[in-house]
C-alpha cells in the first residue's frame, strides 16, 4: 500500500439535538445547547487543525445544522461538501466504506456524523494515541466531539492512525 505523506482525518459528532413531539429522527434540529456548541466546535478547528479539503456529512437535520454553524468559523468560502446518506444510522464499517471513497487529492478530510457509528470508527481507527486524547476517547464521545487523526496511507488504504487529539468543545 502506498504511503502519501501526512492526511488528516476528522470525525465530529453533531451538536446536541432536540426531541420535539411528532418529528422523525432524521428531521430533528439542534436544540439550544447544540446552537451554542457547534460554532465552538469550528472555531477549535480553524485553531487547531485549519479548513479541511471535504467535508462529508450525515443527512440528518441535526448534521445540517451542526454544519452550518461550524463553517463560518472555518472560512467564508466553505469547503467542498458531499451529503452521504450511508451516515445516517452508519456502523464503523459503513463510515469506512465512505472514508475509501473521499477524493484523493483532500489531504484534510472531516466527516459528520452520529453515534454509536462515530465512535466505534474512532475506536477501531486508533493504533496509537497522545494520552489525553485516548483518555477523552476512552470516557465518553458526546454531541459536539472531535476526533482527530493522522494517518499516512491513502484513502482507499486506510487502516488507522494516530489520534492526535480528542476534544469536546463546548459553547
Amino acid at each position: 500500500m502506498e504511503l502519501t505523506g501526512m492526511k488528516t482525518l476528522i470525525l465530529l459528532r453533531h451538536a446536541k439535538s432536540d426531541y420535539p413531539i411528532g418529528v422523525g429522527d432524521i428531521d430533528r434540529p439542534l436544540n439550544e445547547r447544540g446552537r451554542r456548541d457547534a460554532p465552538e466546535a469550528g472555531r477549535w478547528l480553524m485553531a487547531n487543525v485549519g479548513v479541511p479539503d471535504v467535508v462529508v456529512r450525515s443527512p440528518a437535520k441535526r448534521v445540517e445544522q451542526t454544519w452550518e454553524l461550524v463553517a463560518p468559523e472555518l472560512s467564508s468560502v466553505p469547503p467542498k461538501q458531499i451529503i452521504d446518506p450511508r451516515i445516517y444510522e452508519a456502523s464503523k464499517s459503513d463510515l469506512l466504506s465512505v472514508i475509501f471513497e473521499l477524493p484523493d487529492e483532500a489531504r484534510t478530510a472531516l466527516l459528520i456524523g452520529h453515534n454509536p457509528g462515530l465512535v466505534d470508527l474512532a475506536t477501531l481507527l486508533t493504533h496509537t494515541a497522545d494520552e489525553v486524547a485516548a483518555k477523552t476517547l476512552a470516557d465518553k464521545f458526546p454531541t459536539s466531539a472531535i476526533a482527530v487523526f493522522d494517518v499516512t496511507r491513502a484513502w482507499q488504504a486506510i487502516q488507522g492512525g494516530h489520534l492526535a487529539a480528542c476534544v469536546i468543545p463546548r459553547g
